[in-house]
This record gives structure tokens, sequence and C-alpha cells, in this order.
């Protein structure tokens, strides 16, 4: 009975007659607006509570409901963001013994006097916030750019954390006493761990310029993506006590000067590079059979250059020893028809669906960002998570050009409703009195909008186009 409630209910939150579809192999995959409207997603995880948990750049942690696309605020923090920059609400991670310890890492920026700094903190999630917040590690150096800072649990229990080099041109990643330009390598407690590379620092790698990649793929290897100048992007083997070049060395050892530099200074040289710089950046890797083209891989977001060349999911084959890698342009990008800036990527275990962080078309990011998610209709695994709950919205036709009919689940009776276009007008708006909305778009002006819905459950998103 569990399953039959759960299948309509993403049927009703979807309407999958009207979806794009893009093609792997022989694999379909249906594409779905998740949440429409957050302001920028930077990180997003596969919870074990079978929820997306997200942190937003604009100082927002929320935790979002696959199934309906329903979202609610779990945190919220005064950070230095202001449309046009890069510190806030950054990478986040969740305590490898959920069942038993609901903690949540989180790194954000802040501002102390007129400086921006970096803090690594942790939360108890009490089951509709998170609070108790505890520093772990304070006072980094922050700056308008270069900021990383992914966070990972590696399958020792131990944390790492990427930190930029605050555009200081590297003199900090070469710098082993500044935390800045650096892996760090951290205690779940927030302690230095006894076998560190030096057991008395945090750093585990050093000379990086700006991570804001990690992942665990097979034989327990840590793969990292950095960011380059403006050549060699970096896809990387993580590896302790590794001087990584910057800013001496980019991308692969291949000058003279490289190559003497690496020599004498322990220098890892990266599986793969990029040139001109592709802003590489989240990475996953996927393991799972419902899209088999792509098992075995590591998926990598990249957000594209500065003259949006290079927006796309890039798929990374690795050998069988996962020690080195390949990734063709011509054949192992997708998704470059959205010209979206692509941020963060994460799985859903159960069905095998992809879910991708869209961060607009400029940088550092424009609105209004999107999660979508994208899934092999014909793989038949589902979420089994009974706290679900139906606040659930669908709409048809899409597109249309005189009249959307809204169907909405009970829940959302007394909710307000706003009907938003892409460019951030307000185009309606009103009190939900029934199930079924009629927006009447005849004289609207062609192109994308998008409807929300809040109320004391969340809010909730929905998509759609007007000929």
């Amino acid at each position: 009975m569990k399953k039959i409630i759960l299948l309509s209910l993403l049927a009703f939150g979807f309407n999958a007659s009207a979806q794009n579809t893009h093609q792997v192999g022989n694999t379909t995959l249906t594409e779905y607006d998740l949440v429409t409207g957050v302001n920028v997603p930077w990180e997003i995880l596969w919870g074990p509570d079978d929820f997306i948990w997200c942190t937003l750049r604009s100082g927002k942690v929320i935790h979002i409901d696959p199934a309906t696309g329903n979202y609610t605020q779990l945190l919220s923090k005064t950070v230095p963001y202001n449309g046009g920059s890069e510190p806030g609400m950054l990478g986040m991670v969740l305590h490898p013994d959920w069942a038993n310890n609901q903690k949540v890492y989180v790194v954000y920026n802040y501002n102390q006097g007129n400086s921006i700094k970096e803090r690594l903190s942790v939360f108890d999630y009490d089951g509709t916030a998170l609070i108790n917040e505890v520093t772990l590690i304070d006072a980094i150096g922050g700056n308008s750019i270069h900021n990383g800072s992914r966070l990972l649990i590696t399958p020792d229990n131990k944390i790492l954390m990427t930190t930029g080099d605050t555009g200081d041109g590297g003199v900090s990643s070469q710098d082993i006493t500044s935390l800045n330009g650096k892996v760090l390598r951290i205690n779940l407690d927030g302690s230095i761990p006894a076998d560190n590379p030096d057991p008395t620092s945090y750093v585990y790698s050093f000379g990086h310029r700006n991570s804001q990649g990690l992942c665990v793929g097979p034989n327990g290897i840590i793969y990292q993506s950095e960011h380059g100048q403006n050549n060699s992007d970096e896809f990387n083997i993580l590896e302790p006590n590794r001087n990584y070049g910057w800013p001496t060395v980019q991308g692969a050892c291949n000058t003279n000067n490289e190559i003497n530099y690496c020599t004498a200074n322990n220098v890892r040289e990266p599986l793969l590079e990029w040139s001109p710089c592709r802003a590489v950046n989240g990475l996953e890797y996927y393991n799972h059979p419902a899209i088999p083209e792509w098992q075995g891989t590591i998926l990598m977001a990249v957000l594209g250059g500065l003259n949006s060349n290079y927006e796309r999911l890039s798929v990374i084959h690795l050998s069988a020893d996962g020690l080195s890698a390949t990734c063709t342009d011509a054949t192992d990008t997708y998704f470059q028809v959205f010209n979206q800036r692509i941020r963060d990527l994460c799985v859903n275990p159960n069905t095998g669906a992809l879910y991708v962080a869209l961060n607009g078309t400029n940088y550092p990011g424009q609105g209004p960002n999107i999660i979508k998610e994208f899934r092999n209709l014909d793989y038949g695994a589902i979420s089994t998570n009974e706290q679900q709950k139906p606040q659930a919205v669908s709409l048809f036709p899409n597109p249309a050009n005189e009249q959307i009919t809204l169907q909405l689940s009970a829940s959302l009776i007394g909710a307000q409703y706003e009907v938003l276009a892409f460019n951030g007008q307000s185009v309606e708006k009103g009190l939900v009195n029934n199930t079924t909305i009629l927006l009447n778009v005849a004289e609207w002006s062609a192109g994308n909008y998008f409807v929300r819905f809040n109320n004391a459950l969340g809010t909730v998103t929905k998509t759609f186009v007007v000929k």
C-alpha cells in the first residue's frame, strides 16, 4: 500500500506527459523542475532521511521533499553575499552515523570588521531546524572570491574541507602555516587527526587555488576538482602531504620551470586538465543500475567559462584501478542545452535519479535558479519514506497560450501563491481557496514563468512556459 501511495504522489506532483527527455546511450532520462526560484543553490546532498539537503549561497539551508519539490528552511545566517560575489553559505555534509547522531556540518562566510572570514560549524538537527551551533574552525581567511569550500566525510570518518586562496595569487597556498589554498582533514569533533601529515595541523594537502569538488570513488580513492586561473582546470586524486603546485604549476608539469619545480616539491599532477578553463565544480560518483551507461563514472558539474561556452555535465570514465581517467568533450558532455551554470549534483540511491543544481546563465549566479531531476522512468525502484507529505502541484497544458490549470493538494488551501516571470517580475498573486486554480495567460508575454506556493508546511514551485 505504501508504494502505491507514493507512486500516485509522484504522478500527481510531476506530469510526465509534458516533460523534456534526454538520451544517454539507450537510456532515456525524463527532466523535471524540482525547485525553482532559490538563490543560489550551492551544495545538494541526498540525505539518509530520503530528502535533499541544500545550501543556498544567500545564507540558508533548505530541506527538499524529492517526491513533490516542497521545501522548508532549516537555517538562516547573515553572510556577506550581495548577489554579485562568491562568499556565502557553502559546503555541507551530514554525520555518517545519522541514526544515532543527527549532526550537520556547514561552511559559511561571515564579516569580521571590514574582512570576510570563513567558518566550519556543526549543528544539531531537531526535525525542523538546525540548532545548537558549535564552531569547529573559525577565522579562516575569506574574500569576495576563492573561498572553496566543499565538504566530504571519508570512509575513515574524517571531514575533508577545501579552502580557496582568497585571490592572493597563491601566496597562502604554498604557506604551510596558512589554512587557505588547502584541503583540511578534521575529526568529526573538530579536533586534528593524530595521523594527519602534521599532527598539529589540519592541513592535508596544499598548493590548491580554489577547489569546489570532492567525492569518494572506487577503492576509497578521493577525487577533487579545482579551478584554474585561465587555463588548466584540474581533476585530481587527493593524496596526503602532496603539493598540487599552485601558483608555479598549472595542470601538468610540462614546462621546464614546472618540471624542475615539480621534481623539487613533490607535486601531484592531475589526471585530467581543461584549457581554457571550464570552471569545474561538484563531483558525484555514479554507480547505480538505473543509468547503466554512467555506472562506475564520476559526474562533474561544470559552471562554464565567463563567456558562457562550457556549461555542462561532464562524465569522467575511470580505469579499473581508478588511477587514470578520460573525458571527451564530444561524447561525454550533457545538458548544454540549458546554457545554465551547473553547480552541484546528487543521486537518489533508490531510483538512481540525478539531481542538478543550476546557478543561472551569468557569473556568479543569476536567478531564478533551478534544481532539476533527471530520472529513468523505466527503472522501477522508488523511495519508501513514510515521512513524505502530500504537498504537491501539477499543471497543464505546458506550454500554454491561453489558460493553465493548476491542481493542488488539499494541504495548500489557505496558502499564498505568486506567479513570477524569469526576469523577476511578479505577474499574479493571491490566496489559494480551492484545489484548482486557473491562470489566464492569453495576454502574458511569451516566456518562462514559475508559480510559488507558501504555507506552514513549506514552499513548493512549478515552472511553465507561455507561448
